[in-house]
């Protein structure tokens, strides 16, 4: 039986209607039949050919649906249960890296909407292990995001060594940092958030920030020096990044997780004084994604979100591109 999905054919033109023959299932597969994908700007990059030009492709790596089919040695998830599918849908399971269980940094790395065909679908095939069961107290349309922005955010705060007494700044309010303000409040720390648009202060505020900083503004930039143990950047557009290492502590971290598209310049000595770093997350591995998702429906972190259906998906991207999503797509199959 085909798959029914909407695929980009060239770059920058609208989705077309598509079918295509699922690939066999193999024996730690699951067929998964989609009732929600959210769309991510890496949907965006992809569709655009900015990250290659192997098309057709399918984008869509935020899927929540249901389990129909299992390989024969899937043993962990049973027909009819409700899962979730990210960014990340493989990797090679022996080299050191997922050995150790960083399963994210792998090499041979497969991407769910890149390397495949993903979740702007009716049904995909995928490994069973990087599907992952979605606990009851989430609704599937706003546990989508957290496949990818949520772990993304999620990530480098609970393993990058940030701790409840840090003070942490979340730097752009949009689809990842509306979730990285929750996610860092919840886990008792006091948070900044960092914006160019004045009038997000309220919700950053009802998200978890205890302080604003109006990004545009040297002199509130200025009165937050030397101030944060962390700082996390989900923006994709350069900034004038001494001016936020000076915000840290010393010992600060500066994380990068939005994909900046151009070259960053950084002064050596703004690193060296202070002794602070920057480096990048990369969304999470297996074991982290489990914990994100159990730490979301206790603490009720919740993505903001919008629904539209699948076959109003030139639609929904077009408003994600126009940016004009507050704060996260989501596409419903009927």
């Amino acid at each position: 039986m085909p798959y029914h999905a909407y695929a980009g054919h060239q770059a920058h033109q609208p989705l077309e209607p598509f079918a295509y023959d699922p690939p066999p299932l193999g024996e730690y597969d699951v067929e998964i039949k989609i009732s929600h994908c959210g769309i991510c700007h890496s949907d965006i990059h992809i569709l655009d050919g900015d990250w290659g030009d192997n098309f057709p492709y399918v984008a869509g790596h935020e899927i929540i649906g249901t389990v129909t089919q299992r390989g024969a040695l899937v043993t962990h998830l049973q027909i009819g249960e409700r899962v979730g599918v990210g960014w990340q849908s493989g990797s090679c399971m022996t080299c050191e890296w997922c050995v150790r269980g960083e399963t994210n940094v792998c090499r041979h790395m497969i991407a769910t909407c890149q390397d495949r065909f993903g979740g702007f679908a009716d049904f995909i095939r995928t490994d069973s292990r990087y599907a992952f069961p979605i606990p009851e107290k989430l609704t599937s349309e706003n546990a989508a995001p957290l496949l990818c922005a949520g772990i993304t955010v999620y990530s480098p705060l609970a393993t990058f060594g940030v701790r409840s007494s840090d003070r942490v700044g979340v730097i752009g309010i949009g689809g990842l940092g509306h979730l990285g303000i929750q996610f860092a409040h919840k886990m008792g720390c006091e948070v900044t958030a960092f914006s160019t648009s004045p009038d997000k202060e309220a919700e950053a505020k009802s998200f978890g920030a205890t302080r604003f900083i109006h990004s545009k503004d040297n002199d509130q930039l200025r009165a937050g020096r030397n101030s944060l143990d962390f700082i996390l950047c989900t923006v994709n557009v350069n900034l004038d990044w001494r001016a936020y290492l000076r915000l840290l502590r010393p010992n600060g971290q500066l994380c990068i997780v939005g994909a900046i598209p151009d070259d960053m310049m950084i002064p050596a000595g703004a690193l060296i004084s202070g002794q602070k770093s920057i480096r990048g997350g990369s969304i999470g591995s297996r074991a982290t994604m489990t914990e994100m998702l159990a730490f979301a429906a206790h603490h009720g972190v919740v993505a903001q979100t919008e629904t539209m259906p699948m076959h109003k998906v030139n639609e929904a991207l077009q408003k994600v591109r126009d940016n004009k999503a507050r704060y996260r797509m989501v596409l419903v199959n009927d």
